[in-house]
C-alpha cells in the first residue's frame, strides 16, 4: 500500500519544493509525480510536509529518569523547589534516594546552594538535583554526610565542591569529578526503570517531531537499557549512543566499548540502535565558571576555568578511538577547550589514516577569531544548540558577570561558522533545555527572548535563516550521524521519516515559529502522531 500525499508544500531539502510525495514501503517512491491509482490520499491542507527533525546532541536517558522525580525543571525560587522535593518526598515513602533536575542555577546569585535549604524538605534521605547545566549539582547535608565530604575534603582534579567560609561543603559540587564523590554512592538504578525512562523519552521526541536522536552520555549500564529498549521495542525511534571517555577511565573501558559496540551491530536490521561515537567533554560551563578561556575570568581573576584533560592524554585517546573507528564527539564550551579540541583533531588527523571520521566539537559557545576556520579546514562539524542563542537568564545573571559584556556577545558565532563553509548541526541538549525542535527553530533568526527582548537581537550579525536552522535540524544532523543515505531530506529512495505542520515555518514571522501545531509524524513511512 502507498500514500500519496498533495495540498500543501512539500519541503524536500534546502531550496527543494515539491507539490506531491508519493511514499511506499517506508521509502521516498515519487516527488512531483501524478500516479495515485490505489493509493491512500492525504491531503495536507495547506500545510508543510518536511524531513522529521533530529537530535545531534542529548540526553534522552538523563530526561526519562529526571521525570521519575521531583519535576523543579521550570521553577523560578528555592522556595518552590523545596516545596516540591517535599511534595516529591511525601508521595514516594519508600524512596531510598531523591534525584531530580533540573532546576534553573540563575534563580540564587553565583549559582551556590546551601545543603541546609534542601534539608527543609527532606533531611533523613539524600538529595541530588541535577542543575540545568548538568555540570553542576545541589545536594542536601545527608548525600554529604553519606559521601564523607566535610572541610577537609579535596576538590578533585577537573571538580570543585563550593565551600562555606570555614571551608565545608556548602551543598554545590560541579563537574563529574566532584558529582560523583556523590552519585557514587547512589542506589543502582534497575534495567527496567531505565527502559521505562527511555521510552517515555521516544514518545516525547515523537510528539515533538523527531524521529532519531542521540545520546551524548552513556556511561556504564546505560548502553544495556538502550539494548533492552530496543529488542522490546520501548525504543521507538532512531538513536546513536555516545559512549561517555572520562581521564581516569577511558583505558580500561576501551575493550567494554567495543563489546558493546559489537552487540548493537549484531542487533539486526530491525534494529533502531546504533553505537558509532565516542563523547569526550573537554572543559565545564560558563554558567558554573568551569568553561575553560584563554583569559581569566573576571569574577576570578585567578582561574581560566577546568580542561578537564591534559593535552598529551586527549591525544592519546583520541588516537585510540579514532583508530578503532570512532567517531569523536568533543564537548568544549571555552575557547581555550575549543582550541585544544581542535589541537588535538589536528594532530590526530596527522597521526593516524585518512578515513569519513567527520569529528565534532559541540556546543562551540566561545571561539577565538583565530580558530573560527579550522572547523571547515579541519572537516570538524560544529554541533550548536539553537534554543541558546538568546540572552536568557543564565547569560544575564550568571554568565555575563563572569565573563563580561564583550565576550558575553562573542557567544555562538553562527552566522561566522555558516560563511567558513564548516558543516553544521543542531541539538537540543535535553534535558538541559527543551527537546521540541519548534520551540528553538526560529531562535537563531530572531536570537530574542520569547518577549522580543533585546529589540534587536542578542548580535543580530550572527543571525541566519530559519531555513539554515531547518536544514541544520535535518541534513545537518543525518550527515551527522552518517545517516545521510538514509534520511534528513526528501529523497527518492530514502526513509520515510518526515512531519507534517500546520503551518510554513518559512513564511511566518519567526516569532511564530514556535506556536505551530504538529498534525502528523511518520516513522518509515507510518502515522505515528496524527
Amino acid at each position: 500500500m502507498a500514500t500519496f500525499f498533495s495540498g500543501g508544500t512539500i519541503w524536500c531539502g534546502s531550496g527543494r519544493l515539491a507539490q506531491t510525495l508519493r511514499i511506499e514501503d517506508g521509502k521516498v517512491a515519487e516527488i512531483d509525480g501524478t500516479r495515485q491509482h490505489g493509493d491512500e490520499k492525504v491531503d495536507l491542507h495547506g500545510g508543510f510536509l518536511a524531513p522529521a527533525f533530529m537530535d545531534g546532541h542529548a540526553h534522552p536517558l538523563f530526561a526519562g529518569r529526571e521525570a521519575q522525580g521531583p519535576l523543579v525543571n521550570g521553577l523560578q525560587s528555592v522556595a518552590e523547589i523545596v516545596a516540591e522535593v517535599k511534595r516529591f518526598a511525601d508521595t514516594n515513602p519508600d524512596a531510598l534516594w531523591i534525584i531530580g533536575g533540573a532546576y534553573e542555577a540563575a534563580v540564587v546569585a553565583g549559582g551556590d546552594f546551601l545543603a541546609t535549604w534542601l534539608d527543609e524538605a527532606v533531611s533523613d534521605l539524600p538529595v541530588v538535583l541535577q542543575a540545568v547545566d548538568h555540570h553542576t549539582i545541589w545536594v542536601n547535608s545527608k548525600a554529604l554526610q553519606i559521601a564523607g565530604i566535610n572541610a577537609a575534603t579535596v576538590d578533585p582534579d577537573g571538580g570543585t565542591i563550593a565551600r562555606n567560609p570555614d571551608g565545608t561543603a556548602r551543598g554545590t559540587l560541579r563537574e563529574p569529578a566532584a558529582m560523583d564523590l556523590i552519585m557514587r554512592h547512589a542506589p543502582v538504578r534497575t534495567l527496567a526503570q531505565d527502559v521505562a525512562a527511555i521510552a517515555w523519552a521516544s514518545d516525547q521526541y515523537l510528539a515533538s517531531g523527531v524521529t532519531a536522536a542521540t545520546d551524548a552520555w552513556v556511561e556504564p549500564g546505560m548502553a544495556e537499557a538502550y539494548i533492552a529498549a530496543d529488542k522490546s521495542g520501548a525504543l521507538k525511534i532512531d538513536m546513536n549512543l555516545f559512549f561517555l571517555a572520562q581521564p581516569e577511565t577511558w583505558r580500561e573501558r576501551v575493550n567494554y566499548f567495543a563489546k558493546l559496540r559489537k552487540e548493537i551491530e549484531s542487533l539486526g536490521a530491525g534494529s533502531k540502535l546504533a553505537a558509532k561515537t565516542v563523547k569526550i567533554i573537554c572543559d565545564g560551563a560558563l554558567s558554573a565558571g568551569t568553561a575553560a578561556l584563554l583569559d581569566p575570568y573576571l569574577d576570578g581573576p585567578n582561574s581560566k576555568g577546568l580542561l578537564i584533560w591534559n593535552e598529551e592524554e586527549l591525544l592519546d585517546a583520541a588516537v585510540t578511538f579514532d583508530m578503532a573507528g570512532y567517531q569523536l564527539h568533543m564537548h568544549a564550551i571555552g575557547d581555550a577547550a575549543v582550541r585544544q579540541a581542535l589541537d588535538v583533531i589536528e594532530q590526530m588527523v596527522a597521526i593516524n589514516p585518512k578515513w569519513d571520521r567527520r569529528p565534532v566539537i559541540a556546543h562551540a559557545q566561545l571561539i577565538s577569531p583565530a580558530d573560527l576556520p579550522r572547523f571547515a579546514k579541519l572537516g570538524v562539524i560544529a554541533n550548536y544548540q539553537p534554543l541558546w542563542m538568546y540572552l536568557d537568564p543564565m547569560n544575564k545573571e550568571l554568565i555575563a558577570p563572569r565573563i563580561g559584556d564583550q565576550r558575553n556577545s562573542q557567544q555562538y558565532q553562527l552566522a561566522s561558522m555558516v560563511k567558513t563553509g564548516a558543516r553544521i548541526s543542531y541539538g537540543s541538549d535535553w534535558p538541559v533545555t527543551s527537546h521540541i525542535p519548534l520551540a528553538a527553530l526560529a531562535v537563531p533568526t530572531h536570537r530574542q527572548s520569547p518577549d522580543g527582548y533585546p529589540p534587536q537581537g542578542w548580535s543580530p550579525h550572527e543571525a541566519i535563516s530559519v531555513e539554515d536552522s531547518l536544514r541544520f535540524y535535518t541534513e545537518g544532523v543525518a550527515y551527522q550521524t552518517f545517516n545521510e543515505e538514509r534520511f534528513g531530506q526528501i529523497r527518492v529512495g530514502m526513509q520515510a521519516d518526515f512531519v507534517v505542520l500546520a503551518e510554513n515555518p518559512l513564511q511566518v514571522k519567526p516569532h511564530d515559529v514556535a506556536g505551530i501545531k504538529i498534525r502528523a509524524v511518520y516513522k518509515s513511512g507510518v502515522a505515528v502522531i496524527g
